[in-house]
């Protein structure tokens, strides 16, 4: 097991990647809205900036911004996906059964575990990083072949930074 120690940098600039544990499933579009919903009461809770989020079917990725003085982006996320979790399981979710009889990955212990245990991080270090990560969530629908345009992904921060000269 790592013992890896996530950067505590206050005020930091991060990009984050978050999985579900089943890779094949849709369900993080599928419920946009209660994504949504934990996403909003965590920043309540907890603010920080969105410099980006895209949404795909089984990950996201987004750019946050914490508050000076802030560095704790762990609990946030922890908080999104417990939030999510119990809607989910208000909603009756129960994971899919997997065919050849072999082990669900959204199992764990007999309870339902919707999320990858870990999630990954890169704190922004320039311009020219925040740039390449900001390009790589509005590509990254385009990249799995959802839509061959940014902007046509319907999940997408992009759609607030499009300007009509941008695109038109």
């Amino acid at each position: 097991m790592s013992n890896y120690l996530r950067p505590r940098v206050s005020g930091a600039c991060i990009f984050l990647t978050v999985n579900l544990a089943d890779r094949q499933s849709d369900m993080l579009v599928r419920e946009i809205a209660a994504l949504r919903d934990a996403h909003r009461l965590t920043r309540i809770k907890r603010p920080f900036a969105i410099n980006a989020w895209v949404v795909l079917p089984d990950h996201l990725h987004c750019i946050w911004t914490l508050p000076k003085g802030d560095c704790d982006y762990s609990r946030r996320w922890g908080a999104i996906k417990a939030r999510f979790s119990m809607a989910m399981g208000r909603a009756g979710f129960t994971p899919p059964q997997v065919p050849d009889g072999g082990v669900n990955p959204a199992l764990r212990n007999g309870q339902v575990g919707l999320w990858q245990k870990r999630f990954w991080e890169h704190h922004i270090r320039n311009q020219a990083d925040y740039d390449a990560h900001m390009q790589y969530c509005w590509n990254n629908p385009v990249k799995h072949g959802f839509v061959t345009r940014p902007e046509d992904w319907p999940y997408s921060s992009v759609h607030r930074e499009m300007r009509p000269e941008r695109f038109g």
